[in-house]
C-alpha cells in the first residue's frame, strides 16, 4: 500500500467541506432544535403549557424523522433541497437533509435533558408568578446548559458520520472521496486515510466537548 500517491490536496479539500458540512448543519440544528425540544417539555404532561394534542403530534413528527435512515431521506429530499439549496450536490446540497435528520434528534436530547431536572425548579418559577417563557430563559435552560452542551456534541459527532454518508449523492467531503476513490476505484489507501481522518475528528470533538461540559460544570 504506497500512501505517497494520494492527492493529499483532494484530501484536505474533502476534510473542509466535511467540516463546512457539519459546522453550518449543527448550527441551523441548534437553532431549530432547541426551540423544538423546549416546545416538547413545556406541553407535555404536567408541565407548563401541557397540551395533549400539540405534544403528540410534534412527538410523532420528531419519532418519523428520527426513524427515516438518513440515506433513504438523502434520496427523499433531493427535489426538496434543490428547491431550498439551488442544488443536491455539494456542501449546500447536503445540509438540509443534514438538519432534517439531527434537528428531531436534539430536540429530544433536549427533552429528556430538561425533564431531568429538578422538578422544584418549576415549581419556585410558578410560585413567584413567572411566565414560562421567563422560566425557560431565566431558569431551565441555565441549569440545564451542561446537559445541552454535552447534547450539542453528541449531535455534532452524528453529523459527521452523516456528512460521510452524503457523498453516496454526490455530497462531496471525506464521504464522497471515500466512495469515488476507496470504493469505486479500488485504492483502499484513500479509503484508509478518509476514515482515519474521520475517527480523528471525532475524538477531537468528543475530547473538546468533554473539557468544556467539564469545566461548565465546575462553574
Amino acid at each position: 500500500m504506497n500512501f505517497s500517491n494520494i492527492d493529499w490536496a483532494l484530501i484536505g479539500e474533502a476534510t473542509i467541506d466535511t467540516l463546512l458540512m457539519t459546522g453550518f448543519s449543527l448550527v441551523f440544528t441548534v437553532i431549530i432544535g432547541l426551540p423544538l425540544g423546549i416546545l416538547l417539555y413545556l406541553t407535555s404532561p404536567r408541565q407548563a403549557l401541557s397540551n395533549a394534542p400539540v405534544y403528540q403530534t410534534l412527538s410523532l413528527v420528531v419519532n418519523v424523522l428520527r426513524s427515516v435512515p438518513f440515506l433513504i431521506l438523502l434520496i427523499v429530499m433531493i427535489p426538496m433541497t434543490r428547491v431550498i439549496a439551488g442544488t443536491s450536490l455539494g456542501v449546500p446540497g447536503a445540509i438540509p437533509p443534514l438538519v432534517v435528520s439531527a434537528a428531531p434528534f436534539f430536540a429530544r436530547l433536549v427533552e429528556n435533558v430538561l425533564r431531568e431536572l429538578d422538578p422544584g425548579i418549576n415549581e419556585a418559577c410558578r410560585a413567584m408568578g413567572a411566565h414560562p417563557r421567563q422560566t425557560v430563559l431565566m431558569a431551565l435552560i441555565p441549569e440545564a446548559m451542561t446537559g445541552i452542551l454535552a447534547a450539542v456534541i453528541v449531535t455534532a459527532i452524528a453529523l459527521v458520520g452523516y456528512s460521510a454518508m452524503s457523498g453516496v449523492i454526490g455530497g462531496g467531503g471525506l464521504g464522497d472521496l471515500a466512495l469515488r476513490f476507496g470504493y469505486q476505484r479500488y485504492q483502499s489507501d484513500v479509503m484508509i486515510v478518509t476514515v482515519a481522518i474521520l475517527v480523528i475528528l471525532v475524538q477531537l470533538l468528543q475530547m473538546f466537548g468533554d473539557r468544556l461540559v467539564g469545566r461548565l460544570s465546575r462553574k
